[in-house]
């Protein structure tokens, strides 16, 4: 890049900046590439332009409708991915450590557009049931709902991973109808300006959804309210600074933290070196130091070993370290990059200089480190470094110093819970890894890991196989950790946009609460039309449409004939004398008959809207039906969520819960269930 460009701020609408400010260099050769912007963001207009459009734009669209925008989001941005490429190279990065944070970053985004089209409804009230009955007679229940809170979320990331960083924040938050501003580590920024100018040149997402702070954030957190949420990313100490903001505290801010921390890979006392476990131990450990050059929260930074292993482990470590070509990554053979900067170069050194008191540097610089490329010596290159500590307990700075580079620590222990105590002076990590072979010992090691670890990582020959490793955080389950990992959550599925939604418990009549929920509750009025609800098209189902249908009676006959289709010849619907010795005192029908005549009572046989049964949620059988009993069932429209989905016709249809509750002669409830269908709309 021959002229470095002033990069912009996206703020209300527009880019501002035009005078430069900082200057940013390349990782690999020190040269400018970038400058950041001179002119002061108003971050009061920031703020209202996000609450006043924003937000409103957002709440035109329903949580259906937004997964759809996600997921043309991430089409859009994976067809640009290359441009993406060419700049991450900037940062040091190789074609791995890039694939990480922009696929990887797109990929969240496919993640949330997947979930939330499965998981939340065509609307924007979702119901976090089930309802309660909370009186005697029926006519006074309560439940829970989750509503946008009508602010917005301030993300604030780290240098090392620029897209995925704002992407995994990104999507729940803006499924939860909650506008973004994004305020990238200023290091890294030019790489989270390329993803934020695509996104909005996409033209799929409403006006305020997502603004960009290039730069300082002034006084923004001082104009938040507890309608609003931040979120961080970064060292334990800068998130100890922001937490204590006096608006955030005063207005009880919601704020996560995601914080580096000194994570553990824990080798299992049963695993020896002629065990596939302990070579898999290895390949994981040099792939967490190499990996974005060790740049990563979730990297290795304590090796927990058995004493009787710790120097084949060490030599199998120095072996394959020696191998990592560290350089240009455009050139062959690299498989290391550098350091985002060399502000972050000095650092590293620093701690490094600090974390060898008292121990020994088995691997590092002095092992013939030179990095390759044109002007290299000019770049943050940093070599793989591997310490070894033999008295872990007492020498606690290495549970304190973390180097946020290529850098791990090998530690002894005599038994395992001498290891998962080192592991635990760790004061809260993001993830910890242990491996073993003997389920026993994961039993046993798990949960105690498991109170100062945010996720735990079981290696072993057969996980090997699919693993996406220690320091791959997925969006179906929680990134965070307690204490010093900043005792916050991120991704975990929808649980991550239900963070930024308000959940609000709401009691009233059945009546009421299907009318706030916009799902069926029992108890509440239901609609009985001359029209059976199967023959109703997708838009002209309302909530409660409700079919109660014909009687049948249970015949010895049923019971027969149901085992010997099924195969079911289960003592208590055959035998008489055994039936007799048991709590209900007779032969009874299988559940699944009672299930299946259900489904004969209340289906409508011929051609029509319903066009399969999707699924069957929450099936309890409560109450024996016995030979002479007689049922009928009541199938009411419980829940719809329309997926834009269309057939091989090109009309649309939708997804329709129906609630389902089969009684018998006395009114009693014996079974009760949710069953899923897919329903057609009208042809347009």
């Amino acid at each position: 890049m021959a002229n470095p460009s002033t990069l912009q701020s996206w703020i209300a609408g527009r880019w501002i900046g035009q005078e430069a400010a900082s200057p940013l260099h390349s990782a690999l050769d020190g040269r400018l590439v970038y400058h950041t912007h001179a002119e002061k963001i108003d971050f009061d207009e920031a703020v209202t332009y996000a609450r006043k459009t924003g937000v409103p734009g957002l709440m035109k669209l329903d949580f259906q409708t937004r997964a759809q925008r996600l997921k043309a989001l991430a089409l859009y941005l994976m067809e640009r991915k290359e441009e993406l490429y060419e700049i991450s190279h900037l940062t040091g990065a190789t074609r791995p450590d890039s694939w990480v944070d922009v696929e990887g970053g797109i990929g969240t985004l496919f993640a949330y557009a997947s979930m939330g089209s499965r998981e939340l409804p065509s609307s924007n009230v979702l119901h976090e049931g089930p309802a309660l009955n909370l009186g005697k007679r029926g006519g006074f229940a309560g439940t829970h709902i989750l509503v946008p809170k009508g602010g917005l979320a301030v993300h604030i990331n780290a240098f090392n991973f620029p897209i995925w960083g704002l992407l995994e924040k990104f999507a729940p938050s803006f499924l939860a109808a909650m506008p973004c501003i994004g305020k990238p580590a200023t290091a890294t920024s030019y790489l989270t300006h390329a993803v934020v100018k695509m996104m909005h040149e996409s033209g799929l997402l409403p006006e305020g959804s997502l603004q960009l702070v290039i730069g300082s954030t002034g006084d923004l957190l001082d104009r938040l309210t507890g309608f609003d949420a931040v979120t961080f990313t970064g060292s334990a100490d800068t998130a100890a600074k922001l937490r204590a903001n006096p608006n955030l505290i005063r207005e009880s801010v919601p704020f996560t933290a995601e914080a580096d921390s000194l994570n553990a890979a824990i080798l299992a006392p049963d695993v020896t070196p002629d065990d596939p476990e302990f070579d898999l131990f290895v390949k994981e450990v040099a792939r967490e130091m190499t990996g974005k050059a060790g740049q990563k929260c979730t990297a290795i930074r304590r090796i927990i070993v058995p004493e009787q292993h710790v120097d084949a482990l060490g030599e199998r470590l120095r072996d394959r370290l020696s191998k990592v070509v560290v350089g240009n990554p455009k050139m062959e053979g690299v498989r290391m990059g550098a350091l985002a900067s060399m502000d972050q170069h000095r650092d590293v050194s620093e701690r490094v200089e600090m974390l060898a008191r008292g121990n020994e540097v088995i691997f590092g610089a002095h092992h013939g480190f030179n990095p390759v490329g044109d002007d290299a010596a000019n770049g943050a290159f940093f070599s793989p470094t591997l310490l070894l500590c033999r008295n872990a307990s007492i020498n606690t700075a290495v549970h304190d110093i973390e180097a946020f580079g290529p850098v791990s620590t090998m530690m002894t222990y005599r038994d395992i819970d001498e290891g998962l105590h080192l592991a635990a002076l760790g004061r809260g990590s993001l993830v910890t890894t242990l491996a073993t072979k003997d389920p026993m010992i994961a039993a046993h090691a798990v949960p105690i890991a498991a109170a100062s670890h945010g996720r735990v990582h079981i290696l072993d020959r057969e996980s090997a196989v699919d693993s996406t490793g220690h320091g791959s955080p997925l969006p179906q389950l929680k990134h965070g950790g307690p204490g010093r990992a900043g005792g916050g959550e991120e991704l975990g599925g929808i649980r991550a946009v239900k963070h930024f939604l308000q959940r609000a418990a709401v009691q009233g009549s059945p009546t009421m609460l299907t009318a706030v929920t916009g799902e069926y509750v029992r108890g509440a009025a239901v609609k009985e039309t001359e029209v059976h609800p199967f023959r109703r098209h997708f838009e002209e189902l309302e909530i409660g449409h409700s079919l109660l249908t014909h009687r049948r009676t249970v015949s010895e006959a049923d019971i027969v004939n149901f085992g010997g289709v099924s195969g079911d010849y289960f003592y208590m619907h055959f035998d008489e004398i055994a039936a007799k010795d048991t709590q209900f005192g007779k032969r009874i029908a299988h559940g699944y008959f009672v299930l299946s005549a259900a489904a004969g009572l209340f289906v409508s046989p011929a051609p029509g809207p319903v066009l399969a049964n999707y699924g069957l949620d929450n099936l309890r059988f409560v109450a024996p039906v016995a030979i002479g009993d007689t049922i009928r069932a009541r199938l009411t429209c419980k829940r719809k969520v329309d997926r834009n989905r269309t057939d091989e016709q090109g009309r649309g249809q939708g997804v329709v819960a129906w609630d389902v509750q089969v009684t018998n002669q006395n009114d009693e409830l014996v079974a009760s269930y949710d069953i899923l269908t897919l329903v057609q709309k009208r042809a347009s």
